[in-house]
């Protein structure tokens, strides 16, 4: 007999307990809700105490060939048995609703949190990187998953370096009217606006990309910006309409570490599809690296790209090496 039992939670009371475990990461009660969820399940033990929790998603998922997805989020665990009770659970209430592939751990879209790291190497980690106990991802490779999709942060190491030569990119930029500059911190609702065009139309070909609203992503940026340097935020324009961006901002964990901050994270880079083949995206990520360099910065990251996007292609140029790899998680039902 099974030392635990699930709840399906339904009252405010059960969620509170859901996103506050002792034990287990706090999650933002506010943040779920909007997260719109089609369940959310806890695992108990005997004495009531909760051992495992996921939301479940079925309706508003990623489109994917020829399977319906069913998406597990908000992963949490206190071990490997318990995850094993939970995942079954996941998997029972996914096929129940015609699902036939489980793909975790994911809340509800790539736009949100998702994937577990994979590997390591003594590189620490870096500010604003997905985190998890070293044990998570056998917790699924465990229980009948396998890896669904990989992803990479690489690092340029020393960005006094020469840059590859851009100046044929660069001409044809020029040429193009197209003109680069940081983003202006005082108008900074506006800036998002811009940003968040450019996001749904240059992502809308990503791996298990889905949109999201522009109250969600303005949410997403609201703790970051008093940590963003303007001079690290590029926003490409054409014709007074912007068609690309570059997201970059300091390491600042390496504060917390107590490090000197010598190092930039290149988060985000986005161009519109009808501007992708003229090499904007490269000149972006060497334009950051340049600035990043003149205002004393010695290393970049190049964070959390697809093995198949065109970022990790750019990255590729620039010299650096792999530092961290995440991995997607998937099952048939």
């Amino acid at each position: 007999m099974s030392t635990f039992r699930p709840i399906e939670v339904k009252s405010t009371k059960q969620l509170t307990q859901f996103c506050n475990t002792p034990g287990l990461p706090i999650l933002d009660p506010w943040a779920v809700a909007r997260h719109n969820a089609d369940a959310h399940w806890m695992i108990v033990d005997k004495a009531d105490n909760v051992a495992a929790r996921c939301s479940l998603w079925w309706r508003d998922v990623p489109p994917y060939p020829e399977q319906s997805l069913g998406v597990i989020g908000h992963y949490a665990t206190q071990s490997a048995t318990s995850a094993a009770e939970l995942l079954k659970l996941a998997g029972q209430q996914l096929a129940a609703q015609n699902c036939t592939l489980a793909v975790g751990p994911m809340d509800g879209n790539t736009w949100r949190s998702y994937r577990l790291v994979v590997e390591h190497n003594s590189e620490p980690p870096f500010f604003l990187e997905p985190d998890n106990p070293d044990d998570w991802p056998a917790h699924f490779t465990e229980n009948g998953f396998s890896v669904f999709a990989e992803y990479f942060s690489t690092i340029n190491p020393d960005l006094s370096r020469p840059q590859p030569d851009l100046s044929r990119i660069t001409e044809r930029i020029q040429q193009r009217g197209i003109h680069i500059r940081p983003f202006n911190p005082d108008d900074f609702d506006q800036e998002l606006c811009r940003i968040y065009d450019v996001s749904l139309a240059g992502f809308a070909r990503n791996f298990l990309y889905t949109p999201i609203d522009l109250i969600e992503f303005m949410s997403a940026y609201q703790p970051i910006r008093p940590y963003i340097r303007p001079e690290l935020v590029l926003i490409a324009e054409h014709d007074k309409r912007a068609i690309g961006f570059l997201f970059a901002l300091p390491d600042l964990f390496q504060a917390r570490r107590g490090e000197p901050v010598n190092t930039v994270i290149v988060k985000t880079i986005a161009v519109r599809p009808d501007y992708q083949m003229l090499g904007l995206g490269n000149l972006l990520v060497a334009r950051a690296e340049q600035i990043a360099c003149e205002l004393g910065y010695k290393r970049a990251i190049h964070a959390l790209m697809h093995r198949a996007n065109d970022s990790r292609k750019i990255s590729q140029r620039h010299e650096t090496r792999q530092i961290r790899r995440y991995a997607l998680f998937s099952r048939p039902l």
